[in-house]
């Protein structure tokens, strides 16, 4: 293609993403993973590339690179932008994923996560700024057909509307930010069954990963929960060696009772020997009647004594276990003190962080758990824990406060309850689905006094609604639900590319508004840049694509909705990243 040559696009904003790309160094790093793949036509760099814009592209499923009305693997302008000579079939790009390994994708992802973590420190160090950084957590359920035996890994699980299927869950992590409201930090393809109350921790590994940095641990509660566990502890052993002198007693007392049974029948027995010989008979009131009487009652007395004998070990192996469970728990509490005591030495800029869970993770150990990890919570109790108690409080008050159309509030600080370590500050929100009011609590640990402002706490915690929103964009935008490949390490990939094309349209968005004054107003907004317009129809739109040396002109064309509209299109990118002494000193005292 010669320099002066136009040619036309049905992919205008793949053209203008693949200037970023090139702009930022993403290809080249793409291409520099080694693929244990030969080329034949078509470099499997080439395709995972290929594969990375379908999903830009918002395609459904991976025959629409060559099926689809406009085909991308015939886009000559979108192979350029991204520094390829053509694109390869949509057969050659599964054939490419399937054969993927494991190290292979994780290198993969390794370049995406590089290419993001100079936007993540950038935003990290903004929100410290103002004050702290705000973390959400979910799963994603990422369903397939009931019937399918080709999904490996798959399994029975909640999927959409709480209905059980076949299919995977996302575990997925995201970064509220300053300039582009939200940055996904996290995307890990689970098994369908996976549980939400049993991967908070992951949540939370899987964040302090990305941001390089984390809270400081709150050691001082942990001493103080393992100390308070010490009573109990000693509760449990008192009554374990009382059950077992309980125990021994019984044994010993049984082991009299046979000794005596023993002694008693010899001495029946050669009673007997004496009264045949002497031709005696047995009466009533004879040595023989009370002897033989005396046999009887050691029976009775085994018998009993025996039966008692099992719940009283039942007994002592309850409370044992008891102690065993009580000694196990206030060890790992100890090893996870060690551990935390040393993440503090290691830790001379600790961040100020908030994490937002629903529901499915808010068991008593979770809450705990972040508690002690440095995070100011918001979550709501898992399951029926708190139900008794938010009955009875509710039924006593009527002090309910609006917070929102069709939602009330009630809250109470610093309650402290017999199966937590820790006070929470606990809320009751009361709404109506119908005619039938609902009754949800809410949990909060951290400095905000979110009971003195209950509108604000119903608002905080529900504006955790970006990470849902980042789901359903997930799936109604970059289709994830659409699985396009079915070997593990692909499927994997798959949902990595997913969370990074989110991340990279929006930091796309930054760059193509600071230079194209000509793109919608829309797309200027940089925390909410309208990524699904800018996927669904910037991406499948036409325009004339001009090239002069790296730069290119976009000219819509009438037939598209931007038509009249023109974008000069430079690959060059201005970035000030945060420098290392900056991430180790920074609010360092916050």
């Amino acid at each position: 293609m010669s320099e002066q040559e136009t040619i036309l696009t049905h992919h205008a904003l793949l053209v203008a993403w693949g200037q970023f790309a090139q702009a930022t160094g993403l290809v080249p790093a793409l291409e520099a993973v080694r693929l244990s793949q030969k080329t034949v036509l078509h470099r499997p760099q080439t395709k995972v590339i290929e594969f990375l814009i379908s999903i830009l592209g918002g395609l459904e499923h991976l025959k629409d690179i060559s099926l689809s009305a406009h085909p991308l693997d015939q886009d000559l302008a979108v192979a350029r932008a991204w520094g390829q000579p053509a694109w390869a079939d949509h057969s050659g790009v599964s054939r490419t994923l399937h054969s993927l390994s494991e190290s292979e994708v994780g290198q993969l992802v390794q370049v995406t996560e590089c290419f993001c973590q100079p936007f993540i420190d950038k935003e990290v160090t903004l929100a410290l700024a103002s004050g702290r950084i705000e973390l959400d957590g979910d799963l994603s359920p990422r369903p397939v057909s009931d019937t399918s035996t080709t999904f490996p890994g798959a399994a029975y699980g909640h999927m959409d509307q709480d209905q059980v299927g076949l299919g995977y869950q996302a575990e997925v992590v995201s970064l509220c930010s300053p300039t582009y409201g939200r940055i996904g930090l996290s995307a890990v393809q689970r098994s369908g069954n996976t549980l939400s109350c049993n991967q908070a921790l992951a949540l939370v590994e899987a964040a302090e990963r990305r941001l390089g940095r984390r809270p400081l641990r709150r050691t001082d509660l942990l001493c103080q929960r393992i100390e308070a566990m010490q009573p109990q502890r000693e509760h449990w052993r008192q009554k374990a060696e009382q059950a077992q002198q309980t125990l021994q007693h019984a044994q010993a007392a049984l082991e009299a009772s046979q000794h005596q049974l023993e002694a008693t029948q010899q001495a029946l027995q050669e009673l007997q020997e004496a009264y045949g010989q002497q031709g005696r008979p047995e009466r009533p009131s004879s040595q023989l009647a009370k002897v033989r009487h005396q046999v009887q009652v050691y029976q009775r007395q085994i018998v009993h004594r025996t039966d008692k004998l099992a719940p009283t070990q039942r007994g002592m192996e309850h409370w044992l276990d008891n102690l065993h469970h009580w000694e196990q728990e206030i060890e790992q509490l100890r090893k996870r003190l060690e551990r935390f005591e040393a993440d503090n030495q290691a830790n001379p800029a600790p961040l100020c962080a908030v994490f937002r869970l629903d529901s499915g993770f808010g068991t008593q150990e979770n809450i705990a758990l972040l508690i002690e990890m440095g995070y100011e919570v918001y979550s709501k109790p898992y399951a029926n824990w708190l139900s008794a108690w938010i009955q009875e409080q509710t039924e006593r008050t009527n002090t309910w406060q609006r917070v929102g159309d069709n939602a009330e509030m009630v809250a109470w600080p610093g309650v402290k309850f017999k199966d937590f370590p820790y006070r929470l500050d606990v809320g009751v929100e009361r709404f109506w689905v119908g005619k039938t009011i609902k009754l949800t609590g809410m949990l909060h640990f951290g400095v905000d006094p979110v009971t003195q402002d209950l509108p604000g706490w119903f608002h905080y915690y529900n504006a955790r609604q970006t990470i849902e929103a980042a789901n359903r964009e997930a799936k109604q935008v970059f289709e994830v639900h659409h699985l396009k490949v079915r070997a593990q390490p692909a499927l994997q990939l798959q949902e990595q590319f997913a969370l990074f094309a989110a991340n990279f349209i929006r930091f796309a968005s930054v760059w193509l508004a600071d230079q194209c004054p000509q793109v919608p107003d829309g797309w200027k907004e940089s925390t909410h840049p309208q990524v699904k317009q800018q996927v669904k129809v910037g991406a499948q739109t036409s325009a004339y694509v001009s090239w002069n040396g790296q730069d290119c002109l976009l000219r819509f064309t009438l037939h598209s909705v931007f038509a009249g509209r023109s974008l000069q299109v430079r690959r060059s990118w201005d970035f000030q990243p945060v420098l290392p002494m900056m991430k180790s000193c920074f609010f360092s005292s916050i």
